[in-house]
């Protein structure tokens, strides 16, 4: 998977962007649709399978930050970058800013939204001749992978995509349309396999969950799996770890499964890169951003973000869960216990990089690099 490109904008920089619609998927589900004015489109130019950070502040001061992936295909490399960027929002029970995002954002409203990041993304110029790509995605993690299955046919003709994915039902299921539309205009490169969970369907798989178990039987009928060239998994937790799982059974390469996990319960990951000791240290954090360095204490108990933050406010985030990867830094020197890690893939945490917002400073002197 290619490293994302380097914005020309500011690490973590917010813009104000103006609605320019809000469209209805399902019942729970919108897209909403912003416009990006000339002086900005190069800093929103975007790999596919980005997301955005949206930010608001609530009228009792409280700041809330979500991240979504930008459904709409990559911009061309040599042309000026996005007019409009389409997100997909699905609403959660009690979700702060997925409930403001279906109830009262209207078209006209200005949202601040950060520029494009993430590194869940496939670069169609970096695609070899007749690459085989495949996804499997539960509910809205077809989000970025609509983005990445549009770029990579439109601009690799010899390029096939399957995507395997599952959702409680027909009315549930999110961007029906641009898929259906995918499937009209690439026939012969384009593979659809859809399973709903509470639904029987007129023709295809029988009702189910995409589990382990059933995606190791069903995978190898419908394509060469180790010959695939990349595997992107997204969505909740349980479908991401099942099948990672059941790849891994059929003999694909770990460094062929890239995944992004849009939604984890009360679970907590292994720590990415094992610390001596899990006595947390009274000690010092020396942090990179944007150019600038700055060395701050670390109070007990803080994650090494949390102490950044408290000097340095442009820190980047969204979610403080281990999942969006927005903070991810390069630890220079000195060592970290990481509580959780959804985000990062094992290369990066072996080439030394942590989520800042989950790393805890063992030794007392601390150094990451977030330009890196």
């Amino acid at each position: 998977m290619a490293e994302a490109p380097r914005p020309a904008a500011r690490h973590g920089a917010f813009h104000p962007l103006t609605v320019a619609s809000v469209e209805r998927l399902t019942e729970d589900a919108v897209a909403l649709v912003l416009q990006v004015p000339g002086g900005l489109r190069a800093e929103y130019r975007h790999a596919p399978g980005q997301h955005l950070t949206l930010r608001r502040t609530t009228p009792e001061g409280v700041q809330i930050r979500r991240t979504y992936s930008i459904c709409s295909a990559a911009p061309a490399p040599d042309g000026p970058g996005p007019k409009l960027l389409r997100v997909g929002v699905r609403l959660v029970d009690g979700g702060a800013f997925s409930t403001f995002a279906h109830k009262e954002i209207a078209a006209g409203d200005v949202l601040d939204v950060m520029v494009p990041a993430g590194r869940f993304i496939l670069d169609p110029a970096a695609a070899p001749a007749c690459g085989h790509y495949a996804a499997i995605v539960g509910g809205s993690g077809i989000t970025p992978v609509l983005s990445i299955a549009a770029s990579l046919l439109a601009a690799r003709p010899d390029a096939r995509f399957c995507l395997v994915r599952g959702d409680r039902s027909a009315a549930s299921t999110m961007f029906l349309d641009e898929v259906a539309d995918l499937k009209d205009r690439y026939p012969a490169r384009f593979q659809l396999v859809t399973a709903l969970s509470r639904e029987e369907q007129e023709a295809g798989l029988p009702s189910g969950r995409l589990d382990e178990e059933r995606l190791a039987t069903l995978l190898p009928a419908l394509l060469p799996v180790t010959e695939v060239t990349g595997w992107f998994l997204c969505g909740p937790y349980g479908l991401v770890q099942g099948a990672e799982q059941a790849l891994g059974a059929l003999g694909v390469a770990r460094n062929r499964v890239h995944e992004e996990i849009f939604h984890v319960e009360d679970t907590a990951a292994p720590a990415a890169r094992p610390s001596a000791t899990d006595a947390p240290a009274h000690g010092r954090v020396t942090a990179r951003l944007d150019g600038r360095s700055g060395t701050w204490p670390v109070r007990d108990g803080e994650s090494l973000l949390d102490a950044v933050l408290r000097n340095r406010a442009d820190a980047p985030y969204a979610c403080k869960g281990g999942v969006c990867g927005t903070c991810r830094a390069f630890l220079v020197t000195g060592e970290v216990r990481m509580e959780r890690n959804f985000a990062l893939e094992a290369e990066e945490t072996e080439a030394g990089f942590v989520l800042a917002c989950q790393s805890h400073a063992v030794t007392e002197e601390v150094e990451i690099d977030f330009d890196r």
